[in-house]
C-alpha cells in the first residue's frame, strides 16, 4: 500500500474513532490552540475553559470586595479548601471522603509521607525502600528523610520490591508509573507484599491520578501523594495532595507541624497538638489563588469516570503504536513503554538518537510532547481532550520527519 493510501486509511479510522467516542464532546471543556496537537499534558494539562473567570471572580469580588472575610465567609470559605477540594479529588484516586489533603508541593508532601511513615512503622526497623528509577526530587526527598529517621535507603527495581521487602523495611516509597518510559507498576500486588512484611507502603501518583483508576482505599494503601498540575490540569504550580488512610490518622506523626495543622490554629499555642483527621497534614497558610484554580478545572470531571477515561487512554495509545510502526521507518525509533495494558500508564515513550532534536522539529510543526534525558521522546494522552485524530497526525509528522 502506498504512503498516501496508508495515512488516508488510517486518517478515516481515526475519524471513525472519534466519532464513536463518547468522551469526545469533553475537549470542549477545554482552550486548546487551533492547529496543535497536545501531547504533554503528563508534564502541564490543558486550560479548562472555567478557570479564567472563576480566578476573576476570586480576584476581584472574594479577594478585591469580600477582603478577610473569604476566609470565614461564604458558602466555600477559603479556610476549608485544603479538605474540600481534596474531598473533590478524593474520587478521582479512589479514596472516601476525608482522607485527602490539598496543598503545598509534591516535594514537600513527599517528606511529610516519608518521616510520618517511619514514625508509623516504628523502632527495629531500619530500610526504606526506594524505586531506583524513581523522578530525581523524590530520591532526593527520601535520602533526607532517611537520614532524619536513621533509615537506610535500598534502591530497588519496582518490579522486584516485593521479594526486597522483608522485617527490617520499614517504608516504601514506588512511583505508579515510571515518568520516562510510562511503565505501570502493580500497586495492588505491592501494596499488600509490604502490607505482608509490615512495612508502610507511601505511592507517587503523580502519572496516574487523572488517568487511570487508583483504588487507594480498595488496595489498602497507607499514604500517597500527587501533583494536580498534569492529568488533573490544575495549572503551573497547582498545590498537589497528600492522601492519610482513615486508619493512621490519628497517629500520623507530620515533620512539619505549621501552625494550620493545629488542633487550635488561632489560640496561637506555643506547643502543637495535631488537627484530627486529614487536616494534621496541612502546613502553613494555604495558596488560594492556585487552590481555586485547581478547585474549577476539576469541574471538567463532572459526570466523568476514572473508568471511562482509563478506556480511551488505551484505545488512543493502541492506536498512536500502531501508527507509529505504520509511519515511521523501521529502526528509527525503539518503543520503550509497555505494549502489555496492565503494565501502561498512559504514555507512550520512543527511544532515538538526537531525541531533543526531533522534538523541536515536532513542535515546530504542532505537535507538542517532550524529551527526557538522553534519548526519550514522551507523548502523554489525556484522554478528557486528545482525540483519535491528534494521535495518527502526531505519528504522520513523526513520520515525516524520519522520513
Amino acid at each position: 500500500m502506498s504512503d498516501a493510501l496508508l495515512s488516508g486509511a488510517r486518517a478515516r479510522r481515526a475519524a471513525e474513532l472519534d466519532a464513536a467516542d463518547d468522551l469526545a464532546g469533553l475537549r470542549e471543556r477545554f482552550t486548546l490552540p487551533e492547529g496543535v496537537v497536545y501531547l504533554d499534558g503528563n508534564s502541564l494539562g490543558a486550560l479548562a475553559a472555567t478557570v479564567a473567570a472563576r480566578l476573576a471572580d476570586v480576584v476581584t469580588e472574594q479577594w478585591g470586595n469580600q477582603l478577610i472575610r473569604s476566609w470565614t465567609e461564604g458558602d466555600t470559605p477559603w479556610w476549608t479548601a485544603p479538605e474540600r477540594i481534596g474531598d473533590r479529588l478524593a474520587p478521582l484516586v479512589g479514596a472516601a471522603p476525608g482522607q485527602v489533603v490539598v496543598g503545598d508541593s509534591t516535594s514537600v508532601n513527599l517528606f511529610k509521607a516519608l518521616v510520618g511513615a517511619a514514625r508509623l512503622a516504628g523502632p527495629g526497623r531500619t530500610r526504606l525502600l526506594v524505586d531506583a528509577a524513581t523522578f530525581p526530587t523524590d530520591g532526593y526527598i527520601a535520602a533526607s528523610a532517611a537520614r532524619m529517621t536513621g533509615l537506610t535507603v535500598t534502591p530497588v527495581d519496582p518490579a522486584a520490591a516485593a521479594e526486597a521487602m522483608g522485617p527490617d523495611t520499614a517504608v516504601v516509597l514506588l512511583n505508579h508509573a515510571d515518568y520516562r518510559t510510562g511503565r505501570l507498576h502493580d500497586l495492588p500486588a505491592l501494596t499488600a507484599a509490604a502490607r505482608a512484611a509490615g512495612a508502610v507502603i507511601v505511592w507517587d501518583l503523580c502519572h496516574t491520578a487523572g488517568a487511570l483508576p487508583v483504588g487507594l482505599d480498595e488496595h489498602g494503601v497507607d499514604l500517597a501523594v500527587g501533583c494536580t498540575y498534569k492529568y488533573l490540569n490544575g495549572g503551573p504550580g497547582a498545590p498537589a495532595y497528600l492522601y492519610i488512610a482513615a486508619r493512621h490518622q490519628s497517629a500520623f506523626d507530620s515533620p512539619l507541624p505549621g501552625w494550620n495543622g493545629h488542633a487550635d490554629p488561632f489560640a496561637m499555642a506555643p506547643s502543637y497538638e495535631a488537627a484530627r483527621g486529614v487536616a494534621r497534614g496541612r502546613v502553613g497558610t494555604p495558596d488560594i489563588l492556585s487552590m481555586l484554580a485547581l478547585d474549577a478545572a476539576l469541574d471538567v470531571w463532572d459526570g466523568v469516570t476514572v473508568e471511562a477515561v482509563r478506556a480511551k487512554s488505551l484505545a488512543l495509545t493502541d492506536f498512536f503504536l500502531d501508527c507509529v510502526a505504520a509511519y515511521v521507518p523501521q529502526g528509527a525509533v525503539e518503543v520503550v513503554t509497555p505494549a502489555e495494558h496492565g503494565h501502561r500508564a498512559s504514555q507512550v515513550s520512543l527511544r532515538t538518537e538526537d531525541a531533543s532534536g526531533v522534538m523541536r522539529e515536532l513542535i515546530s510543526r504542532g505537535v507538542i510532547g517532550d524529551f527526557r534525558a538522553p534519548d526519550i521522546l514522551r507523548f502523554g494522552f489525556t484522554p478528557l481532550y486528545v482525540g483519535f485524530a491528534d494521535a495518527e497526525r502526531a505519528a504522520r509528522t513523526l513520520g515525516h520527519i524520519f522520513g
